[in-house]
């Protein structure tokens, strides 16, 4: 089963503009799969740059990568971040042999992105690919079914392997393999991080605390490390696409809190798999936060198709007023309450709107998914 990803349309637009195109993403979310959906087979070298032998093969000489493309128009060069001086190839690439499109793939934006941003400079164009998004997961999903696959996504995630699998068993088993294997391979191959088991006691105290204010000083003591590790790992953790930062809203009036952040995951299954509970939300304390978490990441997600940068960050007073979402673009502000269940009583919370009058709110509750489903297309 192939889900068409939002991007495509974008990543079709911007083939033969003379720019080389670079995706980057985790692992297992589907980069190579879209890209030999979209891209047409005939005209395409596809280069897997994991591969000793391709490695050895790819230089930055531009006789070399000529004779190497052997007249092909579209070269793909995939997990590109495994290969040395990727940026210099790809400036070569756009340099000297312009009638070649190169696109490249890599999992790992804290290695790429140092690697090609600085010899690419105004020669390429980015784009990110996150585990499925709702609507790209339900575009031809009966409206009477939204809430059952929202539901999936809660629990399990949306990694497409995790989607397609038929059992919660088979599900749970894909979760704990992308956990174990994939999760922080990048951060592991490339030597940033010494002990993956310091990394992963990292990455469970986060996920015992989304939808809450992380301090790093807590999480040094608790894990045993120190405040600019901790920061550095989450730096790197956030580079990898596991987990986000969502920081306070700063609208400059005296009572806000403006340092604290909150941090959530780009994937439900994989916050589930890393405390080990799938238990249904009917049966779990955590049920609340786990529902922000998916709309939070859902809005994060829309940024790779949307034509224009949205900022978000959450608000909350010293006397404890808070929301959990404030959307803000051309200076217009959107605040949104996540609930899991619909509250019968009216909380637009007044705190706010005396300070930011002009601001629009709403309330997202999981017992009314087409509200939900319609607000995340």
């Amino acid at each position: 089963m192939y889900f068409t990803r939002n991007i495509e349309e974008i990543i079709k637009k911007d083939l033969n503009k003379g720019k080389i195109l670079i995706i980057y993403g985790a692992r297992q979310v589907g980069k190579t799969t879209m890209l030999k959906q979209v891209l047409p087979q005939s005209e395409m070298l596809w280069l897997a740059c994991d591969e000793g032998r391709i490695q050895a093969k790819i230089t930055p000489d531009s006789l070399a990568l000529r004779e190497l493309f052997g007249g092909a128009k579209l070269v793909v060069f995939d997990e590109m971040q495994t290969i040395e001086n990727p940026g210099r190839v790809l400036k070569l690439i756009a340099d000297h042999l312009p009638d070649t499109t190169a696109i490249a793939t890599g999992s790992s934006a804290f290695d790429l992105a140092n690697k090609v941003s600085e010899p690419l400079t105004g020669r390429f164009f980015s784009y990110v690919l996150y585990p499925l998004a709702f609507s790209e997961l339900t575009r031809n999903t009966p409206r009477t079914d939204l809430g059952f696959f929202m539901d999936q996504c809660l629990l399990f995630g949306s990694y497409p392997g995790v989607v397609t699998a038929v059992s919660r068993e088979e599900k749970i088993r894909k979760l704990e393999l992308l956990s174990d294997s994939y999760l922080y391979k990048d951060i592991l191959e490339f030597d940033l991080v010494k002990d993956s088991a310091t990394i992963r006691n990292l990455l469970v105290a986060l996920a015992l605390q989304i939808g809450s204010e992380v301090s790093y000083q807590e999480l040094a003591t608790k894990i045993g490390m120190t405040y600019k590790t901790v920061q550095r790992y989450i730096d790197l953790l956030e580079k990898s696409f596991v987990i986000f930062r969502l920081r306070a809203f700063a609208g400059n009036k005296r009572n806000e809190l403006t340092r604290k952040v909150k941090i959530y995951f780009y994937d439900c299954g994989i916050r589930n798999v890393l405390i080990n509970n799938f238990n249904p939300l009917s049966l779990r304390s955590d049920g609340g936060a786990l529902f922000e978490n998916f709309i939070v990441a859902e809005r994060m997600k829309r940024e790779s198709w949307q034509p224009q940068r949205t900022n978000r960050y959450f608000w909350r007073t010293y006397d404890q007023h808070e929301i959990d979402l404030i959307e803000e673009q051309n200076g217009r502000i959107t605040a949104t309450e996540i609930k899991l269940s619909r509250p019968s009583r009216e909380i637009k919370p007044k705190k706010f709107f005396a300070d930011y009058p002009d601001a629009t709110f709403q309330l997202m509750s999981k017992d009314q998914p087409l509200t939900v489903s319609d607000w995340l297309q």
